[in-house]
């Protein structure tokens, strides 16, 4: 990393984040849907393809590294090709088409020509395991399966003689394994064009689009149903909203990174369904795992994460600048002075002297960083899907990165409430077009277009939901501000009740324990019990530059190793002191169990995006929880 002192240009997204004007949208509720009236997504679709067929839409790497990609007349081309096919396999207006298959361009084409059918299109976690996939199926009545490959068929045929729905399987990477009874990609696609102009006015606003499948962490999972007149409704809030905060005046060509399940909404909203709408360059990425290599290469201009994936990134990059102490101490200097200056920019209260102070320490610090992380062109970065660490938050703003935190859920097709102009801590104000307010219990309560149609075959489970005014009971409870942001303090069936009889909030106890810079996952554990104590997972980053500054090597430096390591305890057993210090002696966690293998999304232990399954880390680490509690 070069340290020079040139002058830096104040970079356009700052300017925009830091205008006190921006604020949440005055569009109403009747307003959005006005505007609306009568659309269907393919209706939409065919309205972008009119106005720029050229744009590039999407970006993928081939088998030997290199990129290639399609316009969105390719892909109305792919579009037009697949409705003629799944035409001809029967699929009409009412049906349901499984989608099962990694973040890949097929996926695109495929899930518009099922709408363009007047059909809906189901995606469904690649982990599924076969029980899942029968329940799925059976829930939703699918009569066609599109697989990516081999192991996802094998999981599909345990089960087939239980989805008696099921009538075609297709497959998109075929090899000889798979029979002749089941279809190939390739030959759908080679099928003549239908006419999409005619096809667009088959689906109406009221039927269902998709259908969102909840995690099922408390239950069976139950599934959203979300119409045409939904995602129509959100992607006219959403887009207002973000043309109004940010420089952004046209989404066509910005690129975005897809790389999270399209099965969650999050990810099919602002890496599917705004390619349709916007003409955004979506660049897909298949494995998770890979997408800080691919931002690197990308530099996205639109970047989501769960805050798994910011907190790696913060983790990563203090653990190089760890290894180079005269790097070190300067850069963080350079944060903690650009820490208040960023606060005033934000809200429009800073002075010039504080602003071009700010613009000499991204000069000479922070303008080197971003490149490396991908982010220097980022216009929008956006957090959901659970609480971010409010400090990594203003971090990542700090150092130029216009990071904010975004609420909804599967319920609100994704959105409820953003605001670029963000307050660490806080996850924005409402979107355009969306009511919302609290329940005399603090509950988060909200109302508009983008509210689901209810839970599929579930009318007493939507009934809990959806009150007789409308009202979506979220399940969260919150607090408001003087400004309208909202703070989500914790999920109502979450709360943590201990012996005593404290409610307490864990989303917020394990914010802070992600402080502690070895840490990088925590859960606390106290359910019924005398205190408050933790389950915590060493960072790799973290821990590897740890490792690497003690002289430690091979077995010794391995994260099971560090977390036994006595230095290692001492050092976050010293830290929970600081890190508990914001909360009162019955709140704060009292003991700690350190873990040495990073906890992986879509597993036991974590939901497809990261989320805690408190279900599971109590299960699998049984007898770890009950050390706690009797040494």
């Amino acid at each position: 990393m070069r340290w020079n002192l040139v002058r830096h240009k104040q970079i356009n997204h700052l300017r925009s984040a830091c205008d006190p004007r921006h604020t949440r949208g005055m569009t109403t509720n009747a307003e959005l849907a006005e505007r609306i009236q009568g659309q269907n997504i393919p209706q939409r679709f065919l309205a972008n393809l009119a106005e720029r067929p050229e744009t590039s839409v999407l970006k993928w790497k081939t088998s030997d590294g290199s990129w290639d990609g399609k316009t969105l007349a390719e892909l109305a081309d792919d579009t037009a090709r697949l409705t003629t096919a799944l035409k001809g396999l029967g699929v009409k207006r009412g049906d349901r088409v499984v989608l099962m298959l990694t973040n890949r361009q097929e996926f695109h084409a495929l899930d518009l020509a099922v709408l363009f059918c007047g059909a809906t299109a189901v995606s469904i976690y690649n982990s599924s395991a076969p029980n899942q996939i029968e329940y799925l199926v059976n829930n939703c009545g699918a009569s066609v399966a599109i697989l990516e490959g081999p192991d996802f068929l094998e999981r599909f045929l345990k089960v087939k003689a239980q989805i008696p729905t099921i009538e075609h399987i297709a497959v998109i990477d075929a090899d000889d394994s798979v029979g002749d009874d089941v279809l190939r990609y390739a030959d759908l696609l080679a099928h003549e064009p239908a006419d999409l102009a005619v096809e667009a006015q088959t689906a109406q606003p009221e039927d269902l689009a998709t259908i969102i499948y909840t995690s099922g962490t408390t239950g069976d999972p139950k599934g959203v149903m979300l119409s045409h007149r939904n995602i129509a409704w959100t992607l006219e809030s959403v887009g207002e909203s973000m043309r109004t905060q940010t420089d952004i005046d046209d989404f066509a060509g910005k690129r975005h990174i897809s790389y999270l399940p399209m099965a969650h909404i999050m990810e099919r909203l602002l890496g599917h369904y705004y390619l349709v709408d916007f003409a955004t360059e979506v660049t897909c990425c298949p494995n998770t795992a890979e997408v800080a290599a691919y931002a690197a290469e990308v530099h996205p201009h639109v970047f989501i994460g769960v805050p798994r994936v910011w907190e790696k990134i913060y983790a990563g990059v203090n653990a190089v600048l760890s290894a180079d102490p005269e790097k070190a101490g300067p850069f963080n200097e350079a944060v903690e002075a650009a820490l208040p200056i960023m606060e005033k920019m934000t809200r429009g209260t800073a002075t010039e002297e504080e602003i071009e102070t700010w613009k000499f320490l991204d000069a000479v610090a922070f303008s080197q960083v971003r490149p490396l992380v991908g982010l220097d062109e980022a216009q929008i970065c956006i957090s959901g899907a659970a609480p971010i660490p409010a400090e990594i938050l203003a971090w990542f703003r700090a150092i130029g990165v216009p990071l904010s935190e975004g609420y909804g859920m599967s319920e609100t097709t994704a959105v409820l409430s953003w605001s670029n102009a963000a307050k660490p801590g806080t996850v924005g104000q409402a979107a355009s077009g969306v009511e919302m307010k609290l329940a005399e219990d603090g509950e988060v309560l909200a109302r508009g277009g983008n509210m689901f149609e209810g839970y599929l075959g579930l009318p007493d489970k939507t009934a809990e939901t959806i009150d007789e005014e409308g009202w979506v009971h979220t399940g969260d409870i919150g607090e408001i501000d003087e400004d309208g942001y909202l703070k989500i303090v914790d999920r109502k069936k979450e709360l943590i009740i201990t012996a005593g009889g404290k409610n307490i909030s864990p989303a917020n106890l394990e914010a802070a324990l992600k402080m502690i810079p070895l840490v990088g996952q925590a859960c606390a554990i106290g359910e019924k019990r005398p205190f408050v104590s933790a389950l915590v997972v060493l960072d790799p980053d973290a821990g590897a530059a740890w490792a690497a500054s003690k002289g430690l090597s091979g077995e010794d430096a391995t994260l099971p190793a560090l977390a036994t390591n006595p230095e290692v305890v001492a050092e976050i057993e010293g830290a929970l002191v600081e890190a508990m210090s914001g909360f009162n002696g019955a709140e704060s966690v009292k003991k700690v169990k350190i873990l040495g293998d990073e906890w992986m999304p879509d597993s036991e232990l974590l939901t497809p995006t990261a989320k805690l399954k408190r279900r599971g880390i109590n299960s699998v680490f049984e007898s770890e929880i009950e050390e706690l509690y009797t040494r």
